[in-house]
């Protein structure tokens, strides 16, 4: 049973229970109009809920211009019908028995996951699919995710163009076959700018850009694509002074995801979240904050840290605004 929010409408930051998930909702409706802005309806955008895992941001996207969203999961889609999105993707492999699909080919662009070799073992597949009942072929799903994070903007834009050649040799042998391709969707928030710009996507599915985390921030960015604020924070309480150089907060492992790297202090440059344990995190540098004084920390990696949450205490100028519930968070399907 998950439990109550941390918070209520009205409060002030300093009232609410710690530690907490904010949302600074200026900031993530600015990064939701960069986007907008960004793509300016050059190609189809159906955000990726894995990210936020909630119905009420998942429309606030649609909202902003996205035809829809995907996600990773049977149970997170069912959570986001049950919460009023209708058009979903499932960006994943499933394993479905007696339904009508329209089914989509990831193709391996650089993942070294799940997908298939461009070209001709991809044309086989797609035959197999024009042949069984039940099944009608989509598209292409070619993301390139380990792109999202190469540093420099060189990197990122020579790994989509070669995904992009890869794309658009499949289109063609599929067409020379007889098969055609309705969409080609794919791409993040650290190179949708770069498949946009190649033409051979039709939709993006970016999904941190809401958020951004530390991983994130340590991109280069630059144009053509939009630079994102910080938006998430973990809220922590000062819970012990153990020495003049260092405090200990009341979040650990379980308040953030630390397989991106520690999380940071934001507004504290000098101040570093050193390590963490289960219940506590260690911030240690020159004049540490006092007992009792709240702290905001930059998680190093959004989307896991936002699956230990039930909610998102959502701020404006320092006042609880809204409590969204995280109703897709820790699916097991």
């Amino acid at each position: 049973m998950s439990q109550g929010p941390p918070a209520s409408i009205g409060q002030r930051l300093e009232e609410v229970d710690t530690p907490a998930l904010v949302l600074d909702l200026d900031a993530f409706e600015r990064n939701l109009d960069a986007l907008k802005q960004a793509v300016a309806g050059k190609v189809r955008v159906r955000a990726h809920a894995k990210t936020h895992k909630s119905p009420d941001i998942a429309r606030r996207q649609i909202a902003a211009g996205a035809v829809g969203v995907c996600c990773q999961k049977v149970s997170e889609a069912e959570a986001l019908v049950e919460g009023g999105v209708q058009d979903l993707l499932v960006s994943n492999e499933i394993a479905a028995s007696g339904a009508r699909l329209d089914v989509y080919i990831e193709l391996e662009v650089g993942m070294g996951r799940c997908g298939i070799a461009p070209g001709e073992p991809a044309l086989a597949l797609a035959r197999e699919i024009t042949r069984a009942p039940g099944l009608r072929f989509g598209g292409l799903q070619a993301y390139h995710g380990r792109a999202q994070h190469m540093r420099t903007m060189a990197e990122r834009r020579a790994h989509i163009a070669r995904a992009a050649e890869a794309v658009n040799a499949t289109k063609a042998l599929f067409k020379r076959n007889g098969i055609d391709t309705p969409i080609v969707t794919g791409a993040g928030s650290g190179t949708f700018m770069f498949e946009l710009e190649s033409g051979a996507w039709d939709e993006i599915q970016p999904g941190s850009y809401v958020f951004m985390d530390v991983d994130y921030a340590r991109n280069e960015w630059a144009a053509p694509l939009p630079r994102f604020e910080h938006a998430l924070f973990v809220l922590a309480t000062v819970m012990s002074r153990p020495s003049p150089h260092a405090a200990i907060v009341d979040a650990g492992l379980k308040a953030s995801s630390v397989d991106s790297g520690m999380p940071t202090v934001w507004g504290k440059e000098v101040l570093k979240f050193t390590k963490a344990s289960d219940e506590h995190g260690f911030i240690e540098g020159p004049s540490p904050p006092a007992l009792g004084e709240k702290l905001f920390l930059v998680p190093g990696h959004c989307d896991p840290t936002v699956n230990l949450y039930d909610w998102y205490v959502c701020t404006r100028r320092g006042i609880v605004e809204g409590l969204w519930p995280i109703t897709a968070r820790g699916a097991l399907t």
